[in-house]
Parts: structure tokens; C-alpha cells; sequence
């Protein structure tokens, strides 16, 4: 079967048993009918965070087609559950973008699934909805404010810098003119759209502490500078009140469960090759709130989600992981050993053995963070056992614990041994993680001190525009903000044709956006662009509906 058929034969429970589960009474949820459910922010007790074991899943530099990250990290809650550890699993929420692109939905695979998947991968409660409903009023304020003839702030058209969003990929819209049509329409001016989950929306929800934080940070939003160079902010506007209304309910928690009915929390959903690439903070304490053991996942490759995890988000909500588990697989350790996707599938130990300096690297990486790694080998029913065995060995000879998780097809039975190992570091007293830089540090040596010692450049390079945008930043007073670097999942590099482990490369920083709502920079890396295209071949065309209300195609 595949991940559709098996997530439509589970035996769900009501979200009032998996709230039970959490000792959650039942009015305390805001049910979005019966298998799903918001989660009040009073069930956050910040004594109960700093006893529970937070648990962080990450992943080399996967392939185009991903590795399974979300996929491990649910069946490892399921099997911590099987070995009697009280654990939730703490996700993002899929974004519409890659579900209709290449990678489809984002609810894991095989027996590892949360559910209900069709309404995750889908609108679910509609917290993206309100996102770009918060975000698209700022854009139609600012507009109307350079239109009016009597409350003007004097914005400088030429300066603005917050677009548009929707959650989609569409590349025809990257770049736009807007105000066509006559003195009727607008100011014509140039703009454009991201991706919803590219929006500093989606960041400040992500990084807000409550709904105080959350219009206090949205009242932050740089926007750009009136005709004689002041500085315009959303507050300036009075566009934050507005728009935290519209994020009443987003900005609460949902409920819902695993296929084995493990307790499951999906909330916030930036990208982590634009964004910071994690759920949100509160998401992550109130899973620490309601058991004993979190686990939850940073996207893309270690370099990437994995960083800014620690180097942003833990660092701003005062978290600290106990053990960072590392997803490797046979194909991806073959991709980077130069093994073309097409044969992939072919079983090839040199190509293993040769793309293990990927995997070397990236736990090079997280012992930079005094951090302890497991890696998790997330089996293929291609994998060989020889292939296996090459992973277990340099994983050993490196003094790292490895696994074998066939997670896919046995759920949390199949990550028992991995679910063991991750206990028994866990459980341990360990020391508080080291970032790779401080925030106090100048903007120029928190992008060096990540590019050297995270992705191994010898240096970085920066254009004439972001030379110009550092100017800016320092002029605002902004540059005690940590930086959350745009750059492709596909290589440690900003290029992503340099696979494996490359060396003696530099990082051009072509612009560093603002993000002063977030509360972090956002330093731009060779062709990364916040607006995704689709596909040849989307995933769209191959989904539908029946006349009863069943979609197929989504995987």
C-alpha cells in the first residue's frame, strides 16, 4: 500500500482521547471536528520545559526528493512510546508549495504518519490562510498610505521592501508591477510575491513567546523609509493590531495523532533553505509542557534547519536539546558519492563509502554545538545489507552510536533500538549547548563564523548591494540580530552542484533582507529565491477526487 491507503485504513481515536493522553481536559480544546484540535496557550508551564528531554532530528544533505526526516522523527515518538518514555512528536505544518510540486505532502511515510494526513497536507485549521491574510493586509496598508492625500507617512516607493505571499509555487510571480490602470489603482510600483512560508509572518509566528509578543513583534516589521530616509515600521502604520487579530486562532497549537495514536503537535511552518525551518516555540514548549520527551524536526540538511534551531530559536526561547539524531540514508550517501538519480536504486558500497564524508561533516557539526549524535539510517526496501554495514562502520570507527530504523514499513516497532540509544543519551546530565556565534557579535563574523565552521567556506564575499544593506542594517541599530542565511539545500556550498564535502569555496552573500519583526537578518546566498516554481511535472496533475470525497495522489 502506499502512504495514502495505509494513513485511510488507521484506526484513528477522537483528539479528546490523544488530549487525555496529555492529561488535557476536554474543554480546554477548540476542536476542529473530531480528530483534530487547538491547544490553548495556558497549558504551557515553563518548570515543566526545563525537565523534559527535547529531542532534535536532523539530516545530511538529502537528495532532491528528501530523506525522511519527518518520517523518523515520528516513528521514534511512536517507538520512545513502546519503550514506556511519555512522548509527543512536534512538527511543522506542510505547505501547499511542495505538496502540488515535487516533494508532496510533509506527514510522514509508510507506518510512520500523522492523520489525519489529507486535512495536514491540505488547509488544515488554516493557520498558512490566516499567515497570508495577516501578511497581504500590511502589504494593502502600505499601499493605501502612499494613495492617501491626507494621512501619508511619506514613504518612499522606491524603498519598500515587503512583497506579497501566497502558499504556492509560482515563479511567474516573483517579480510584478503593481498600480496599473490609473490614478484610480494606486501608485504604479515594482514588488512581488514569496511563498507563504518564506513570510516573516510566518517567522514572527514561529518565534513568539504569546499574542503580547506576537503584535508586539508584528509591530516591528521594517518597512522601508519615508522620502527623507526615516525609517517605517508596521506599528507606524497601526497595522499590528489588525493583523494579530487575524492571528488569533494560528497562533494556538494543533492536536492531533500518530498512526499508532502517539500524541502529535503541527504548528508553524517556515522553509529552512529561506527561513528558520522549525516549529514554532510555542508548538515546542507545550509539547515539553504535557510529557516528559519531544521530539521534532529542523528542515533540510543539518546545515541548514539544524543551525538556525540552535543558533536562533533555542537561543531566543532559552531551549537546549539533549541529542541531535541525524537521518542518513543508503541513496542520499550515494548521491553525494556522485551516483546520478537514476541509479540510485543500484545497490553501489563505493558510492556509500565515498559520500560518507557528507555525513562525516554534518556530525562534525553537531559535536561543533557539544551536542551528542545518533545517526539514523532510515532503511530502504533497495538498501543492501553490505551498504548498511559500510554506514555502521565509519559511524563506529568515529565513536558515533548508529542505527538501522526501518521505520517505514514497522513504525514504532521499527525505531525500538533507535528509540533506545536516543533514550539512554537523553536521560543523561549533559552540558548546555555552545551556538556557533554570539548575537553581539558584528553581522559580518556571525555570517563568517557559520559559513567556516558550519558549511567548511574558506571566506565569504559579499556584492556591492549587500555591502549597501549592511550600511542600512547598522544605521537602524539592527545589527545585534543573529542571521538566518538563505541558501540551498542541495550542498554544503552555496552551489548547488558541489555534492559530498566540498572544499576551498567561498559564499557570496548577494543581499541581506531585514527581518527585524522576527528578530533576525536574513543574508541571501548565491540564486536562492523566496518564490519556488513548480516542476515539469507537478504533483498536482496527479491528484484528484472521487465523487465521495476521496483524494488520491497525495504521497
Amino acid at each position: 500500500m502506499n502512504d495514502i491507503d495505509i494513513a485511510r485504513k488507521a484506526k484513528m481515536v477522537p483528539v479528546t482521547e490523544i488530549a487525555a493522553q496529555l492529561n488535557i481536559p476536554e474543554d480546554s480544546l477548540n476542536s476542529f471536528g473530531k480528530y483534530k484540535a487547538k491547544l490553548p496557550l495556558n497549558l504551557i508551564d515553563e518548570e515543566k520545559v526545563k525537565k523534559s528531554n527535547l529531542i532534535l532530528v536532523s539530516a545530511i544533505s538529502p537528495t532532491p526528493a528528501g530523506e525522511g526526516k519527518t518520517t523518523v522523527s515520528i516513528g521514534l515518538s511512536q517507538g520512545l512510546n513502546k519503550i514506556g518514555k511519555k512522548t509527543t512528536v512536534v512538527l511543522r505544518e506542510p505547505s501547499l508549495g511542495p505538496v502540488f510540486g515535487i516533494k508532496g505532502g510533509a506527514t510522514g511515510g509508510g507506518y510512520s504518519q500523522v492523520v489525519p494526513m489529507e486535512d495536514i497536507n491540505l488547509h488544515f485549521t488554516g493557520d498558512f490562510s490566516a499567515i497570508e491574510k495577516a501578511h497581504n493586509l500590511l502589504a494593502a496598508l502600505i499601499d493605501n498610505n502612499i494613495q492617501s492625500k491626507t494621512r501619508s507617512l511619506n514613504l518612499d516607493p522606491r524603498t519598500i521592501v515587503w512583497k506579497r505571499v501566497m502558499d504556492m509555487n509560482d515563479r511567474s510571480l516573483r517579480n510584478a508591477v503593481i498600480g496599473l490602470g490609473g490614478t484610480g489603482s494606486g501608485i504604479p510600483r515594482e514588488t512581488g510575491f514569496d511563498i507563504t512560508a518564506a513570510s516573516e509572518i510566518m517567522a514572527i509566528l514561529c518565534l513568539s513567546k504569546n499574542l503580547t509578543d506576537l503584535k508586539e513583534r508584528l509591530g516591528n516589521i521594517f518597512v522601508g523609509f519615508t522620502l527623507d530616509r526615516q525609517p517605517i515600521y508596521a506599528r507606524d502604520l497601526n497595522a499590528n493590531g489588525a493583523m494579530a487579530a487575524l492571528m488569533k486562532d494560528a497562533i494556538m497549537p494543533n492536536l492531533v495523532q500518530t498512526l499508532e495514536n502517539t500524541p502529535a503537535i503541527i504548528h508553524g511552518g517556515p522553509f529552512a533553505n529561506i527561513a528558520q525551518g522549525t516549529n514554532t516555540v510555542i508548538a515546542t514548549k507545550m509539547g515539553l509542557s504535557l510529557s516528559d520527551y519531544v521530539v521534532t524536526e529542523a528542515g533540510f540538511g543539518c546545515d541548514l534547519g539544524a543551525e538556525k534551531f540552535l543558533d536562533i530559536k533555542c537561543q531566543s526561547a532559552g531551549l537546549s536539546p539533549k541529542v541531535i539524531v541525524l537521518v542518513a540514508t543508503v541513496r542520499a550517501l550515494k548521491y553525494h558519492g556522485g551516483v546520478g538519480l537514476k541509479e540510485l536504486n543500484s545497490p553501489n558500497v563505493a558510492a556509500v563509502i565515498q559520500g560518507m564524508e557528507n555525513l562525516e561533516k554534518h556530525l562534525e557539526n553537531i559535536q561543533l554545538f557539544n551536542i551528542t549524535p545518533v545517526v539514523a539510517i532510515n532503511s530502504f526496501t533497495t538498501d543492501t545489507a553490505e551498504e548498511h554495514g559500510a554506514i555502521l562502520d565509519k559511524c563506529s570507527a568515529l565513536n558515533v552510536k548508529a542505527v538501522v530504523a526501518n521505520i517505514w514499513a514497522k513504525g514504532g516497532e521499527g525505531a525500538r533500538e533507535l528509540a533506545t540509544a536516543v533514550a539512554e543519551i537523553a536521560d543523561q546530565e549533559q552540558p548546555h549547548f555552545n551556538p556557533i556565534y554570539d548575537w553581539s557579535d558584528p553581522v559580518e563574523e556571525k555570517i563568517k563564523k557559520v559559513a567556516t565552521k558550519i558549511y567548511g567556506a574558506t571566506g565569504v564575499d559579499y556584492t556591492r548591494k549587500a555591502r549597501l544593506n549592511l550600511k542600512k542594517i547598522n544605521r537602524l541599530g539592527l545589527d545585534h540580530l543573529p542571521v538566518c542565511i538563505a541558501k540551498t539545500q542541495k550542498s554544503l556550498s552555496d552551489n548547488p552542484a558541489l555534492l559530498g564535502r566540498p572544499r576551498d569555496f567561498t559564499i557570496t552573500v548577494r543581499e541581506i533582507e531585514i527581518a527585524s519583526g522576527a528578530g533576525f537578518l536574513v543574508p541571501i546566498t548565491g540564486d536562492i529565491m523566496r518564490m519556488p516554481g513548480l516542476p515539469a511535472t507537478p504533483a498536482a496533475e496527479g491528484i484528484d477526487i472521487d465523487d465521495n470525497g476521496n483524494i488520491s495522489g497525495l504521497f
